[in-house]
């Protein structure tokens, strides 16, 4: 299959491209995609004997013509079946918005560490994304710590994600974030946390140099959908618009009181993400209150994620004491049991459970 410019002479100007399928016997091809699957004529010659045919229809400019290309394979909105056209074109019938499919999870312990590399990866608009869960846990979970280290305006386009759950923690510097329906633009900053519920309307305007955030979604693997017909902000504030079940969240770090955390002799900043999820997930902060750790009770949840922004702490599991630092993170699956020990007075844990309250100390 063959995409190729057409001459600017040809109909409709508004046309820019069209794509170029071998049909070798017009005839029979073109009673199929006219009469079967609904493309309309724009253009067919020569008059005494038609050998190609230019056709519009389901946002698409085809052209059939014989001996160049190949009958290749396109994918229409409907109810899911495949068809072949007389001229071999394959022609697949698809969901436009199929639901969104959660892997099984597949639990496992996971330590990450920073010196341990590897190096950040470029990913989209710009960004470096190191990855914080490398197995997925089956699939059901990534965790990235992404950066941009100049800084700047951020060459992103407003879009929205397909997701069960996705949220964001600033651990360095600021970012410049609007969101659909949530007001003018504004600044996320070190300790704020943001929750971008399913199909939310956003974009990333700007960053100070040396930003740094981790970002948590599930599933794994999910689709980032640009929307060019949306301006944003869009002028309207409905701050409990309902997004799939989730409510936009801006937890500003500035403005949330630290409370104690159980009786750790740690204390919390919480988020008010259980709330805005409905249950379906939360996240905090934690940091040392007099004491230098804590024992855990296993958990019963679909994840327990701790990542370290500041000082270090020794994570007991499994019998193991191990060492861990800045930008380290860790995963406890459900039905083990864990500790803090030797954390540093300057140590910040950001946890995030799923769902909420089922990993509560």
């Amino acid at each position: 299959m063959e995409l190729r410019p057409i001459p600017s002479a040809s109909p409709p100007a508004a046309a820019s491209g069209e794509v170029l399928l071998r049909c070798d016997d017009l005839a029979p091809s073109l009673a199929f995609f006219v009469d079967e699957l609904g493309f309309r004529i724009e253009t067919i010659f020569p008059a005494d004997d038609p050998q190609v045919a230019t056709l519009s229809g389901h946002g698409l400019r085809l052209r059939l013509e014989p001996g160049r290309g190949d009958p290749g394979v396109l994918r229409l909105a409907g109810e899911p079946q495949v068809l072949t056209a007389p001229n071999g074109t394959r022609i697949e019938f698809v969901d436009p918005d199929p639901p969104i499919e959660v892997p099984p999870l597949k639990p496992e312990f996971v330590v990450t560490r920073a010196v341990d590399g590897p190096e950040a990866g470029a990913g989209r608009a710009g960004m470096l994304y190191r990855d914080l869960i490398p197995g997925r846990l089956g699939g059901r979970f990534i965790a990235s710590h992404i950066a941009i280290p100049k800084g700047g305006p951020v060459a992103d386009w407003v879009h929205f994600h397909k997701i069960r759950f996705q949220m964001i923690f600033c651990r360095r510097g600021w970012v410049r974030l609007v969101y659909e329906d949530q007001g003018p633009p504004f600044l996320m900053q070190a300790g704020d946390c943001v929750l971008q519920p399913p199909r939310i309307r956003h974009r990333v305007l700007e960053s100070s140099p040396g930003l740094e955030v981790v970002e948590l979604g599930c599933p794994a693997l999910h689709e980032t959908l640009a929307d060019h017909g949306m301006s944003l902000p869009t002028g309207r504030l409905a701050r409990d618009r309902d997004f799939g079940g989730q409510r936009f969240l801006h937890a500003v770090a500035a403005k949330t009181p630290w409370t104690p955390h159980g009786a750790t002799g740690f204390e919390a900043r919480e988020t008010g993400m259980a709330k805005a999820t409905a249950g379906l997930a939360d996240a905090r902060v934690i940091r040392p209150a007099g004491a230098s750790g804590f024992q855990a009770p296993a958990h019963d949840g679909e994840l327990f994620f701790g990542f370290l922004l500041e000082g270090s702490a020794t994570l007991d599991h499994g019998g193991e004491a191990l060492a861990l630092g800045p930008a380290d993170a860790f995963v406890i699956p459900a039905g083990e049991a864990w500790g803090l020990s030797a954390a540093t007075a300057d140590l910040e844990l950001l946890e995030v459970m799923l769902p909420a309250g089922g990993s509560r100390v």
